[in-house]
């Protein structure tokens, strides 16, 4: 991205303020005891332990129940009284932690609307009057900080044998975390469950997270196929641009501006945003394996990096440019276009990614960190209410 064909955007951070649910500082209101508990199935064989210091960690085995021949689960709760949440409904549910191990059957558990939050949790909702401990999955690696739970993905409705949904949010209304509950949160809980491994999760903050204002362009300058994602990952989300040499809408987010709005096509999110402190692109992706990015607006796969070189050669790239940069391996070409004339680069789906600047290493797709932070289409909700 050439300076002089794409000017830097000055954003400040706007996002409505997270509300901390959980932290382990000693802080009143928000530091609770969490207990453990290891599957008390007649049989069961998971072992687990929780240490809470400046940070809360699980560690343990989850192993087969042999009488039902399925994993079981360990896990830690904490009962009390939560933060009222109730301004984040519609938003995320936002954990910061890293797992030591390659586990894949991490949940996390928000309980409100029940008199018998440990009944509830036992029962998930199949039970009789075991409704009101809502349930979602999440993933952690050895590297990730922000982990980003849309409360859409939480369902009070699952399997007390596998953990899995028996039905979700989007699908029946009533199983869905409302407004209302998220005002009364009474018990968080952290799962390891329904699938073999080693578990080694350190946790250092829970927080509810409000959507950010979703604010197209006006119709005849959007040139995206939808509007922004509420929840952007990577810190993204909330950022609006401020002294843009155009004029855009006085309520549009960066990501608004930067990937649909036509009138700032030469324009790009600041360089180096991606090292921003609240963005820190480098530190909430594996520096282990392959991230796949996707399209802001519909979640369409478009870089998968790094491929054919390494962790630290993906980032050295990028530090050099300011904006993430990708190599031709690490084009997903079904859903990436370049403009032989202009060299903008945009998706399948018409949101603006970037521009294509080859330099002495050869094609180099340079990319807004915003217009990839996108969810996988399959967790973006057909419509916001």
């Amino acid at each position: 991205m050439q300076q002089a064909m794409r000017l830097l955007l000055l954003a400040t951070a706007a996002a409505a303020a997270d509300i901390a649910l959980v932290t382990f500082d000693g802080a009143e209101g928000t530091t609770f005891t969490f207990a453990e508990l290891n599957d008390p199935v007649m049989g069961g064989e998971s072992v687990g332990t929780w240490t809470q210091t400046t940070v809360g960690r699980m560690n343990g085995t989850i192993v087969d129940v042999p009488s039902l021949k399925a994993p079981g689960f360990i896990k830690a709760s904490a009962d009390g009284a939560f933060a009222d949440a109730s301004a984040a409904a519609g938003g995320s549910l936002v954990i910061t932690a890293r797992s030591a191990t390659a586990y894949g059957g991490y949940r996390v558990s928000v309980v409100s609307g029940t008199m018998a939050p440990a009944y509830a949790c036992s029962g998930g909702g199949q039970l009789p009057l075991s409704r009101g401990c809502f349930k979602a999955r999440f993933n952690a690696t050895a590297s990730t900080g922000e982990i980003v739970v849309p409360f859409s993905a939480f369902s009070d409705k699952w399997s007390p044998a596998t953990g899995d949904h028996t039905a979700d949010c989007k699908d029946e209304a009533d199983a869905c975390l409302t407004a209302e509950k998220l005002a009364k949160i009474a018990r968080v809980e952290l799962w390891a469950e329904g699938v073999d491994g080693d578990v080694d999760l350190e946790v250092t903050s829970i927080v509810a997270r409000p959507a950010a204002l979703a604010s197209a362009p006006p119709k005849p300058f959007d040139a995206c196929s939808g509007p922004v994602q509420k929840t952007l990952k990577y810190g993204i989300s909330g950022r609006t641009p401020a002294g843009v040499p155009v004029a855009v809408g006085a309520d549009e987010m960066l990501a608004d501006v930067v990937c649909c709005d036509t009138r700032a096509l030469p324009f790009a999110e600041p360089q180096f945003l991606y090292q921003a402190p609240d963005v820190a692109l480098f530190s909430k992706i594996d520096a282990d394996g392959v991230t796949t990015f996707y399209d802001s607006v519909c979640g369409a796969p478009l870089f998968r990096a790094p491929v054919n070189r390494s962790f630290a050669d993906f980032k050295a790239d990028t530090d050099e440019h300011g904006w993430p940069s990708f190599r031709a391996a690490e084009v997903v070409g079904e859903h990436v276009r370049v403009n032989a004339t202009t060299t903008l680069v945009t998706s399948s789906c018409g949101t603006h990614l970037g521009t294509y600047l080859p330099d002495a290493k050869g094609p180099r797709w340079c990319i807004d960190t915003a217009c990839i932070a996108g969810a996988p289409a399959d967790q973006v909700p057909a419509t916001y209410d």
